[in-house]
This record gives C-alpha cells, sequence and structure tokens, in this order.
C-alpha cells in the first residue's frame, strides 16, 4: 500500500457538491450546521490531521464535509504548515490588493473634490452659449481703418476789406459782354 493510499483523508470523494455557502451557515470553524440539506458540515481542514481521520473512519451515515485538497489530492489539515501558509499567502495578496484598490479609489475622489473647489462652484453645470444683445443701438456706425493724417494746405493771406469780408487775389476772367440792340 503507498503512502498516498495510507490517510482515509487522501480516498474521500465528495459525492455530491453543495453549493451552501459557509459564511451563512451557523456555528464556528470547525462544525456549522446548513438550513439545505439540515446536516452539520464538518470543516477538516480546521482539525488536525489525527482527528480528522479519526473523524472519516468512526462516520456512519451520511456525513458533509467542508476540505481544501492540494493539486496532489491530499487533503489540507490544520498541522500542515506548507499547505496553510500558500492559503494565508494568497489571501494576504487578495486583501491586499483590495486594499489598495479602495484606497486608490478614495484618494482619486478626494483629489478631484479639492480641485472642484478650487475652480468656481458651476463645475459641471451646462449653460448654453448666449450672444450679448446690445441694451441701445447706436446711431452712427463705428468706422475702422488706418489712420492717415491730412497734408497741410497753405492758407491764403487775407487782408481786411472794408465791410469785413476777404480779398481774394487772382486773374481777372472776363466775361464776354453781351450787347443789347434795341
Amino acid at each position: 500500500m503507498s503512502s498516498y493510499n495510507a490517510s482515509p483523508l487522501n480516498n474521500i470523494r465528495i459525492a455530491s457538491p453543495c453549493s451552501a455557502n459557509w459564511n451563512e451557515m451557523y456555528g464556528d470553524e470547525r462544525k456549522r450546521f446548513c438550513a439545505e440539506c439540515k446536516l452539520n458540515v464538518y470543516n477538516l481542514s480546521e482539525m488536525t490531521k489525527a482527528q480528522a481521520e479519526s473523524f472519516v473512519q468512526n462516520a456512519e451515515g451520511r456525513v458533509c464535509v467542508r476540505l481544501y485538497r492540494r493539486k496532489d489530492g491530499t487533503v489540507i489539515t490544520q498541522d500542515c504548515p506548507v499547505g496553510w501558509a500558500k492559503i494565508r499567502q494568497r489571501t494576504r495578496a487578495v486583501a491586499t490588493a483590495a486594499f489598495s484598490l479602495i484606497l486608490s479609489l478614495f484618494s482619486g475622489l478626494l483629489l478631484v473634490s479639492v480641485f472642484a473647489r478650487q475652480r468656481s462652484p458651476e463645475v459641471g453645470v451646462l449653460r448654453p452659449l448666449a450672444t450679448p444683445t446690445p441694451k441701445s443701438t447706436p446711431k452712427t456706425m463705428p468706422l475702422m481703418g488706418a489712420v492717415a493724417l491730412p497734408t497741410p494746405t497753405p492758407t491764403p493771406k487775407t487782408s481786411p476789406t472794408p465791410k469785413g469780408g476777404e480779398m481774394i487775389m487772382g486773374k481777372v476772367a472776363v466775361r464776354p459782354q453781351v450787347v443789347r440792340q434795341s
């Protein structure tokens, strides 16, 4: 007989796996009562190897068990340091990842709320763009363009006339005279 088959734990086969949730059953880590099948469920992994072997050998009738099995087929018991170390390591890794995810989520939310407060309280409010309407229509239209200064023109020298008019100088154009005949 090989050492693998020497232990009754290595020959345990679960005839019909149960879908009941262990965490919803009443009891402790070693034995809980299942309301679905109306039986006690024994956790072999919380027993020492000797206790678990004795339980399996002395069990009569229908018995429900909960166990962790390695890839090589052996059952993990409470006094198996290698198997539980692997399970604890995996559980620790999953818990660390979950904690990191939650911490990152809350950190992100905190940063978003800090930056949202620094802006205006209207952040996130969408309003349609409105074109400003003038309150009064201007009477003249404004002009735009390059500035051109006027060129200075010489002013004519004027001298006062007795009637206060201006004296104009220049060539006299003679108008042809029309002669009237009578």
